[in-house]
């Protein structure tokens, strides 16, 4: 039996997409009395001396520097809660449903929310986001017999970013779900049609990309406060040079602003299609009785 498929899936990335900060550098770093350059200076030498990947790098460090602190996750999910993040947030997250007709209701259309981020899962599942979304996926660690962080656990890489894609694409949002198993397209419950990915950069290549590919949706977002328009030149290569996405916005997620339009519009042509297609099985399923 097919899965009804009625669920449109919204994905953002974390930082510099709902917030104009990192979120080491908000909370964890000040908290801990860490020096960013000096913090992110040895995680580039780890990566460049040492042959580390980004995330295990800037994992390493962190364990490093928080060696005589010696941290819960718990502790960070309280560090979670100082997070700030663009205009509209957390708000949109339930404005949002109001998209939504009571014709495509009446139908199971909704909204869910999904974060994947290279960040650390502990701080964004005590923020103010976490009630509003469904899943969080972020790099995670491991705790000793006093519940200490140790070991790193789960390493997500912006290259590793599209996994979790294809977990909410079939529904397997736990790690112990093997997501490489085979599933028909017509058992996947959020299609990569009724997705809409929101990233800021480069990072997000491989999920745009990966959008473009099977038919979902994606915008860039840039922070309109920069002086330097550093962001906005990112957002401008994806769309203008790079060809990764169609649209990108001013990261203000308040209603009326362009990005809120954009996203309403995006939900609103995926709800559409969701109706039409359950029209379409609905007349294909119906056998006329014969007439006299």
């Amino acid at each position: 039996m097919a899965t009804p498929q009625t669920t449109i899936g919204l994905i953002y990335d974390y930082d510099q997409t709902l917030s104009p900060n990192y979120m080491q550098d908000e909370v964890l770093f000040p908290h801990f009395g860490i020096n960013p350059t000096q913090f992110w200076k040895k995680s580039r030498e780890l990566v460049d001396q040492q042959g580390y990947d980004g995330e295990l790098a800037y994992l390493k460090a962190l364990l490093d520097y928080l060696a005589m602190d010696r941290p819960t996750n718990a502790d960070f999910r309280h560090l979670g809660a100082k997070l700030h993040f663009y205009k509209g947030l957390p708000e949109m997250f339930q404005e949002l449903n109001s998209v939504l007709s009571e014709q495509h209701k009446m139908l199971g259309i909704k909204i869910e929310h999904y974060i994947v981020s290279s960040g650390l899962k502990a701080l964004l599942d005590g923020s103010q986001l976490a009630p509003y979304v469904k899943k969080i996926f972020g790099c995670e660690f491991g705790e000793d017999e006093d519940g200490r962080i140790t070991f790193p656990k789960r390493v997500i890489s912006h290259t590793t970013k599209t996994q979790y894609l294809f977990r909410i694409n079939k529904g397997m949002l736990e790690p112990n779900e093997d997501v490489n198993d085979h599933m028909a397209p017509e058992l996947r419950p959020i299609p990569f049609q009724n997705m809409i990915y929101v990233g800021d950069g480069p990072t997000d290549v491989p999920c745009f990309t990966l959008m473009k590919k099977y038919g979902g949706h994606a915008l860039a977002v840039y922070n309109p406060d920069e002086e330097n328009r550093a962001s906005f030149k990112k957002c401008y290569q994806l769309s203008a040079l790079a060809d990764r996405v169609k649209h990108i916005a001013p990261a203000d997620y308040r209603s009326g602003s362009h990005l809120r339009l954009l996203l309403e519009e995006m939900i609103l042509g995926v709800a559409d299609s969701i109706l039409r297609r359950q029209r379409l099985e609905i007349e294909e399923g119906t056998v006329s009785a014969p007439h006299f």
